[in-house]
């Protein structure tokens, strides 16, 4: 990949891009291969700027049939039952985002990305995955270990009006500038697996409220059974027996977890576009950091929260004499 050179319809394509971000950046980024799967709101905003930028190829893997809900924050869905009766949502979103950048080549994949072997996932250079369990989660991320090359991870989510992003991009070397001169830069990323088993103890008092109510309501589907997102406000009373049992055993206040604030994930089975539009437009921005190895990552989780209306980054690393360590930055969004 590093050996081509992009083509000339590239450049002219491009050219904007190209004096942004550089030639460099550019063909690392065409020359690249995305899978995505779960096509919800935040999904498809994410989609549609990385066709956008000019990838390689994308891939989407999404089984489930179109429905009300399914269009209600995802743009990529016409509302003319017609187009999408009897089609995946894979499938529509494909045609969809076809039209946006005829350069990228946008394909569908069927079935259970858990099931797929190494060698699906080799060939690809970023997997994002999105509506999936933490069991879910956790597998695809030790498939994408696994392989000898590095291949960037993502999970995105996006309940009611909150958003949270999970990057794992493994050993990563990226350049950055610093005054006037170049600086080389390297990181190393904890799996998601390890990242959710730090001690919520030992956890800063400003980590976000979000990152502990988000693991409580996956805690409650899992022990449930529930897909996600398959949850109603009659399950509001478990979930707040589950979040007092979750902070006994972790020595955490339970305040730490508004109860409103659960009652709200629990609530919002839609997306909120505007929301979904923050989420997919931060993930776009940080695959194509990841990509071209220019500019600081995501290290390692992003919650949003329109009620406080900023971004929270969350570092929750092992440090290199195995003890644990979290650290917390704002970023405000304006």
């Amino acid at each position: 990949m590093d050996g081509e050179e992009l083509t000339e319809q590239e450049t002219a394509l491009y050219d904007r891009q190209i004096r942004v971000w550089g030639a460099d950046a550019q063909r690392r980024l065409s020359k690249s291969h995305i899978l995505v799967y779960g096509m919800k709101g935040a999904v498809a905003e994410f989609c549609k700027n990385i066709v956008l930028a000019g990838v390689g190829s994308l891939t989407l893997v999404d089984d489930r049939l179109v429905t009300e809900e399914a269009f209600s924050a995802n743009f990529l869905i016409p509302t003319n039952e017609n187009v999408y009766s009897g089609k995946t949502i894979a499938e529509v979103c494909c045609n969809s985002l076809k039209e946006f950048n005829p350069m990228v080549r946008v394909s569908v994949e069927k079935g259970d990305l858990s099931s797929f072997g190494g060698e699906f996932y080799d060939k690809f250079d970023v997997v994002v995955v999105s509506c999936c369990s933490v069991a879910k989660k956790n597998l695809i991320n030790e498939k994408c270990r696994k392989l000898s090359k590095r291949v960037a991870f993502y999970t995105v989510d996006c309940r009611d009006s909150c958003g949270e992003i999970f990057v794992d991009l493994q050993n990563h070397k990226y350049s950055k500038q610093k005054l006037e001169e170049t600086v080389e830069c390297q990181l190393q990323y904890p799996s998601f697996e390890e990242a959710i088993s730090v001690p919520w103890k030992v956890l800063p008092r400003k980590t976000s409220k979000l990152y502990f109510a988000m693991r409580v309501i996956e805690q409650f589907e899992e022990a449930e059974g529930r897909g996600v997102g398959e949850i109603s406000i009659a399950d509001l009373p478990g979930v707040l027996k589950l979040k007092k049992e979750i902070c006994e055993a972790n020595s955490l206040n339970a305040s730490r977890i508004p109860d409103t604030l659960l009652e709200r994930l629990i609530m919002g089975a839609r997306e909120f576009p505007p929301v979904c539009a923050i989420i997919g437009g931060i993930l776009g921005q940080e695959v194509i950091k990841a990509l071209s190895g220019k500019g600081d990552p995501l290290k390692n989780f992003f919650f949003f929260d329109v009620m406080d209306g900023k971004g929270i980054v969350e570092d929750l690393s092992n440090t290199e004499t195995g003890s644990r360590v979290a650290v917390s930055r704002g970023l405000t969004l304006e």
